[in-house]
């Protein structure tokens, strides 16, 4: 079936503001290709709280949310220029499946440690990929050069209005879903799109944004009310799709109070919480896509009856998730 993208609002400009109601246009442009994942209950220290189930989207993460949003809104001179997108791997699958669905040619500026399921499932939506050293290589100086030298449309993973709106859809769904606002909702977080999205779908909610200790760049940013990058000595984490070197602006803006403080988690609590998740919802969650689960488990966050953990992606590296079910 081909998809009909809604019409392009000619009133929006490349530099606007992401706002609540674009997230609501958003949750309606998502709603009308994808039916709404899974808010399932979970009982935590004897307290029943609810995970969003975003690996059970086409692509295995939120992340073709913002991609749908962003691509869908592009006019048709923007869309026969392509597309260019930079990502580990979820943002790079988003991306590659929206443009196949619209007939947009898309490149991914991808780290050459990316997992091998990532870089194989985005090939295999058509996308080009385009490899850099991580660390080594500025993948945002990649991606501009590609952008330059193919004329086409940059899709950045987190510092976009478009995709911030579309990440946000995400509670608009939960909001439905629960039949209220939620009391809080902890999500992981790599730049702070869905963070920043999830602020302006649900204002009356607290926001914990959760990062890898030593790649908690917006957590940091928030204390420091300016943009904080991680050093050149941030330590390895098993979080591949959590590792931006640094916020952006319009995330730290629509994040400056209306989030709460930053929470870090480490790997072995996120390894616990891929456990956790696994056996308790029989749901496989990558690394990254835990993080909100583990500074949950980890009673690095408080909870009650209105708590959502949003469960962002279950890419996999089938072998690395069964050494981690295995060590438990």
């Amino acid at each position: 079936m081909n998809a009909q993208p809604p019409a392009s609002d000619p009133n929006r400009s490349p530099d606007h503001a992401p706002t609540r109601e674009g997230v609501l246009r958003a949750a309606e442009a998502v709603a009308a290709i994808l039916p709404p994942t899974p808010l399932l209950p979970v009982e935590v220290s004897g307290t029943r709280i609810w995970a969003k189930a975003e690996m059970l989207q086409p692509v295995g993460a939120f992340k073709i949310r913002g991609a749908w949003h962003r691509l869908s809104a592009l006019d048709e001179s923007d869309r026969a220029r392509g597309v260019v997108a930079v990502s580990s791997g979820n943002h790079a699958q988003g991306v590659a499946w929206a443009a196949r669905r619209l007939g947009i040619a898309a490149t991914i500026v991808m780290p050459r440690d990316a997992p091998q399921v990532k870089l194989d499932a985005t090939r295999a939506l058509g996308a080009e990929i385009v490899l850099y050293e991580r660390p080594g290589e500025d993948r945002d100086a990649v991606a501009a050069r590609e952008v330059e030298r193919r004329g086409a449309v940059l899709v950045h993973a987190f510092a976009d209005p478009w995709v911030i709106e579309g990440q946000g859809s995400a509670g608009i769904e939960i909001a439905e879903q629960l039949g209220r606002a939620p009391s809080r909702i902890v999500a992981p977080c790599g730049g702070g799109g869905l963070s920043a999205g999830l602020a302006l779908a649900c204002p009356q909610s607290r926001i914990h944004p959760v990062e890898p200790e030593g790649w908690d760049m917006v957590g940091r940013s928030l204390v420091a009310g300016r943009i904080v990058r991680a050093g050149e000595d941030a330590p390895k984490t098993i979080c591949d799709a959590l590792q931006p070197t640094a916020t952006a602006p319009i995330n730290l803006s629509v994040l400056n109070g209306r989030s709460e403080p930053g929470v870090a988690v480490s790997d072995e609590e996120v390894r616990a919480a891929q456990r956790f998740a696994f056996a308790r919802l029989r749901l496989v969650v990558e690394p990254g896509g835990a993080a909100a689960l583990a500074a949950v488990l980890a009673g690095k966050v408080p909870v009650d009856d209105g708590t959502v953990v949003v469960l962002t992606g279950g890419n996999c590296d089938p072998q690395r998730f069964a050494e981690t079910l295995a060590a438990g």
